[in-house]
């Protein structure tokens, strides 16, 4: 359940990082904000949710912020033809094993 919880949260800021980035479109919709303000409350409920369940700080944020940052890259390219460039494809590698490391060094 800690992990279902874990993923909601990472969902959930996702969505309102993407939500975030249609209500600042020029002449964007306002109502978009509506999908920020949900999406990040949703995140930090889910996230209160996970620890409260014992899932460790550090690796629930780590694990958080990062997925977070490389989802929200990739579906940045997918959805509002950013960029993504092989740099910034090294940097999610680099994030993902931070991340991992971070992981392992909880269990021990």
């Amino acid at each position: 359940m800690i992990w279902l919880m874990l993923i909601g949260a990472i969902l959930s800021e996702v969505a309102g990082t993407l939500a975030l980035r249609m209500a600042s479109q020029p002449g964007g919709n306002k109502a978009w904000m509506v999908a920020v303000v949900t999406g990040y409350l949703a995140a930090f409920t889910f996230l209160t949710l996970a620890l409260y369940d014992g899932l460790g700080i550090g690796v629930a944020y780590g694990i958080w912020a990062a997925t977070g940052v490389a989802l929200t890259a990739i579906a940045s390219r997918v959805l509002f033809k950013e960029a993504l460039t092989k740099v910034m494809g090294l940097g999610i590698v680099l994030i993902a094993a931070g991340v991992l490391f971070i992981e392992l060094g909880a269990t021990h």
